[in-house]
């Protein structure tokens, strides 16, 4: 049995030595750590930035036209971050192959590129793939960076903030309730643009139906479309009506739409002293 596992040792070893020698695969990438990835037990390889930096270069201006510069897909070619052979790949020892050989049934061309360039290219398709599998372990860092003082001016005066909200109301102690990175987001986001919130909301979306009899039926939004509008009435009842044009007439009115209208205006100084100035509500 050892002198199998020898033998498979060797003849592995003298198959990768001959792909290398023959060009098939690229030179080993210098610099490079190991870092435990989620799921079961996956380890990803961490490459020089320089590295992968080249190698987003060098697959942009090759490969772009085909699977986009980023390697999630383009006009006619797949995802690579999802492709087996990238996967499956160590050391580019599959991806190389393909790169030099091409797929020419599949419509991929031959591509003569050096070891150190499908080297770098490899990289950049690894690292797109440890930062697709590990988006959700990003660490958030401090976002209080801004200035209070300036948040505060802007708050009373260009944000108009206290046109509709109180510090000593309804904003009262808000910074002991909310960590900052989900305080910025109650003011940037206080709900996914286009929703119509939930049956708890506090300050739901009204929508008000006026039909061609001139009955005005009004209550909390369910539902909108170019064909019908669903809303639930103050007394429970749930009513739905089909649209034609402007048939009926239908008015809506968003609490946060003042919020939503903010976002194009927001300079990146803006959200950040408005967040600084928040916190300090406690």
């Amino acid at each position: 049995m050892a002198a199998r596992q020898a033998f498979g040792h060797i003849l592995s070893t003298g198959l990768m030595c001959f792909l290398a020698c023959a060009g098939f695969l690229p030179a080993q990438t210098p610099s490079k750590t190991v870092q435990g990835g989620n799921g079961a037990g996956q380890v990803y390889t961490i490459y020089d930035p320089a590295v992968v930096a080249r190698g987003k270069s060098a697959f942009a201006a090759r490969c772009g036209f085909c699977h986009g510069a980023s390697a999630r897909g383009g006009e006619s070619g797949p995802s690579l971050l999802r492709s087996v052979v990238v996967l499956d790949d160590r050391d580019g020892e599959l991806i190389g192959p393909v790169v030099l050989n091409g797929r020419v049934d599949r419509g991929m061309p031959k591509f003569t590129m050096s070891p150190g360039q499908i080297a770098d290219i490899t990289a950049f398709l690894h690292e797109g793939v440890r930062a697709a599998a590990q988006r959700n372990t990003y660490e958030v860092l401090n976002i209080v960076t801004g200035n209070a003082k300036a948040g505060q001016a802007y708050f009373n005066g260009t944000g108009k903030c206290n046109t509709c909200h109180s510090v000593a109301g309804d904003l009262k102690g808000i910074g002991s309730r909310f960590e900052p990175l989900e305080l910025q987001g109650q003011f940037l986001m206080p709900r996914p643009a286009g929703s119509v919130g939930s049956a708890g909301e506090k300050n739901p979306v009204i929508v008000t139906v006026t039909l061609p009899s001139g009955q005005v039926v009004s209550g909390r939004l369910e539902q909108i479309d170019d064909f019908n509008v669903v809303l639930t009435e103050a007394n429970g009842d749930y009513r739905s009506f089909n649209r034609n044009g402007n048939i009926p007439r239908v008015v809506v009115r968003d609490p946060a739409q003042a919020h939503f209208d903010m976002l194009p205006r927001y300079t990146d100084a803006d959200m950040h002293n408005l967040t600084a100035y928040l916190v300090t509500l406690k």
